[in-house]
This record gives C-alpha cells, sequence and structure tokens, in this order.
C-alpha cells in the first residue's frame, strides 16, 4: 500500500516532473548524463531501462541508433557519450556544480547579441533562441538578446559558434534598464518559486527509507528536473536577484540527493 503522505508530497512538484512516459533515448541519455564518468557497461544501461518498463531488446536498438547518430560511441560492451551529448554533460556539470555565490564581480556593464541577417530561416530562429537561453541570455525584443556581462565569453564554444552566425556582439554596454524589467524578462520569481518547491522535494525524497521500482522511476525523473531547472538558472549577479535566491541551496540540495539516489541504485544493481 503506498504511503500517502508521501504520495501527497510528490503530488507538490508533479507539473513539474511530468506525467510522461520517457523514451528510451531519454533514459540512457540521461543515465549517461548523470553517472559519474561519461559511459557504463551495456548491462548498467539496461537495467536502468528496465525500471522504466523498457525491454532489453529496445534498449539495446535504441543504443545502436544514439552509436549511428553519433550521440555515443561504443567499445566492448561500454558505451561512452560523444558529440552533442558529451558537451550537454559539461553544460549539466556546469550548472549544478557552478559555486553561484563565487562569480566574478560585475562591473555594471552588459553584455548584447544584436541579430544582424536580413533573412533567416525558421531553423536558424530556432538554433539560435536554444543557443541564446543555453548562454543565458533573454530576449530583450525580438533579435535583440542581452544579460549582465559576468560571465565567461568564451564559455560553451558550440553554441557561441551559433551566435556567431547570425549576431553582433557588443560587450560592456552600459543601460538604465530597471530591475523590475530585468526580473520579468529574466523570469526570477518563477525560477525561484519551482527552485524551492525542487528543494523540498529533493529533501523529502532523502528520507524516504524503503525504496522500490516506483520511486527510482520517481526520484530518476525528480533528478532531470532539478537539473533541467539549474540549466535555466541566468547566472545575475547578487545585485539583480531577488532576495533570499534560491540558487545556492537548490544547488547544494541536488548534490547531497544525487549522491544518495546514485547509492541507492548502486544497491539495487548490485
Amino acid at each position: 500500500m503506498p504511503d500517502i503522505a508521501v504520495e501527497k508530497r510528490r503530488a507538490r512538484v508533479a507539473d513539474l516532473i511530468g506525467d510522461r512516459q520517457l523514451s528510451a533515448r531519454s533514459v540512457l541519455a540521461t543515465a549517461l548524463l548523470g553517472a559519474d564518468q561519461p559511459h557504463l557497461l551495456v548491462g548498467q544501461l539496461v537495467d536502468m531501462a528496465a525500471l522504466f518498463g523498457i525491454s532489453d531488446g529496445a534498449a539495446r536498438t535504441c543504443l545502436w541508433r544514439m552509436v549511428s547518430a553519433g550521440e555515443l560511441t561504443s567499445d566492448d560492451g561500454v558505451y561512452s557519450l560523444a558529440g552533442r551529448l558529451l558537451e550537454r554533460r559539461q553544460r549539466v556539470d556546469d550548472a549544478s556544480r557552478i559555486d553561484d555565490t563565487a562569480l566574478a564581480p560585475w562591473d555594471g556593464t552588459w553584455e548584447l547579441a544584436v541579430v544582424s541577417l536580413d533573412r533567416r530561416s525558421a531553423t536558424d530562429r530556432l538554433a539560435l533562441r536554444k543557443a541564446a537561453g543555453a548562454l543565458h541570455l533573454a530576449e530583450l525584443r525580438e533579435g535583440i538578446w542581452f544579460r549582465p556581462d559576468n560571465l565567461d565569453r568564451d564559455r560553451l564554444p558550440s553554441l557561441r559558434a551559433v551566435l556567431d552566425q547570425q549576431c553582433v556582439h557588443f560587450h560592456r554596454a552600459e543601460t538604465d534598464i530597471p530591475a523590475t524589467t530585468v526580473r520579468s524578462l529574466f523570469k526570477l520569481d518563477d525560477w525561484a518559486l519551482d527552485g524551492r518547491r525542487l528543494t523540498a522535494a529533493m529533501s523529502d525524497e532523502m528520507d524516504v527509507e524503503a525504496v522500490g521500482a516506483d520511486d527510482f522511476r520517481y526520484q530518476f525523473a525528480l533528478s532531470i528536473a532539478a537539473v533541467r531547472h539549474l540549466e535555466l538558472d541566468p547566472l545575475l549577479p547578487a545585485e539583480l536577484n531577488p532576495r533570499q535566491w534560491p540558487a545556492h541551496e537548490l544547488r547544494s540540495t541536488y548534490r547531497r540527493f544525487d549522491e544518495v539516489f546514485k547509492r541507492r541504485l548502486n544497491g539495487a544493481f548490485r
């Protein structure tokens, strides 16, 4: 019989986790993205997929397709991240481990990327939107992306190249943009609210004693949601964040939760 208190707590973040069935690719990619090293044995990946009702055959077929697509490499039963997924792992590591309290001091200036092409395809527009978001820029208006100039300008070079192809860049720009506008464009209130909910949910899960297949599935999905949320942290200077900004607490809680979750998984698979 399910624990009513646990079910009630988990329901509080159901909208953040989503109830869609995870695809084989999503499960396998996430397992490798979250592993201590960017490679796992085929048996470990098949066992992970089985937690989500994915058959041995379906998991192995998906692994073959991911190798064919250049997302993985295979060597003697060991699958390793490659290409875009390897770059994604770096972003995941940065998002979960960066010390947001130790960002470089901000001198009050801004970084801008302004679209300079007369015509762009829908594919180009989407690629720019994804790259700008991953680089923590917000859209001030159509074709103008900006953020405080407090991050490494050479970060994520493959995504920076997408901006370079479509935009001209400005650094150390000055502006009198109101703090309320910054708060709205970077969706700080929404991010903080969801961050606190995820922090509470992960803290609750570390207190759950009996862990079965349903618990593993839930905690796996919670881990995915937490990492995705951390990737959306705009990494603004402290001067621009609302009071009691929850990013540091979310990161530290996620790291502790991740250790507990992996320990439970290793014990179950062993």
